[in-house]
């Protein structure tokens, strides 16, 4: 069975590889760490191939413009660093930093429930989105559910039922 983000307690999909980046093996990196730079102190990635992890070492990276760029270890052309192109790129879990008790990370709200202050199940979180002027839970149940990760439609978080407290309208 091929590995996914979602079967791999262990790996986090940090960003992709989105295109090339001149001739000598540079590769624009999309990231979906926040800062987008963050993705760069994360060392080493990853990329499935075959049902299996294999290891992505950067011998450099730096932003550029509004993406990243790298040049992989190894990866000394334009056609070399083609195959790469459209991978997804994971780091160990365990490379995160610590959080405080009340702080979480998004990929840890995958799964919760959320119910609103009626006490209407809206489904379980599928993933986040950053919208650019806020975050957004989208929640896959009945009905696919949109709700502004901001007070005041989020109420509150309980880690330990994994359980988000939402003021959504189930009809919206």
């Amino acid at each position: 069975m091929a590995l996914t983000p979602h079967l791999d307690e262990k790996k986090l999909l940090v960003g992709k590889i989105n295109g090339f980046f001149g001739v000598q093996g540079w590769v624009k990196i999309f990231s979906y760490t926040d800062p987008r730079k963050n993705i760069l102190e994360y060392q080493p990635w990853y990329f499935i191939d075959n049902g299996a992890y294999k290891v992505i070492e950067i011998t450099s990276g730096r932003e550029q413009s509004k993406t990243i760029v790298a040049h992989v270890e190894g990866i000394d052309s334009r056609d070399e660093a083609g195959q790469l192109i459209g991978q997804n790129l994971y780091i160990d879990k365990d490379q995160l930093p610590e959080l405080d008790d009340d702080e979480h990370y998004w990929y840890e709200l995958n799964g919760f429930r959320v119910i609103n202050k009626n006490g209407v199940n809206l489904g379980v979180v599928d993933y986040m989105v950053d919208t650019g002027s806020n975050n957004v839970l989208v929640t896959k149940g009945d009905t696919e559910h949109w709700i502004p990760y901001i007070e005041p439609f989020l109420v509150s978080v309980d880690k330990h039922k994994k359980v988000i407290s939402v003021d959504w309208d189930e009809n919206f």
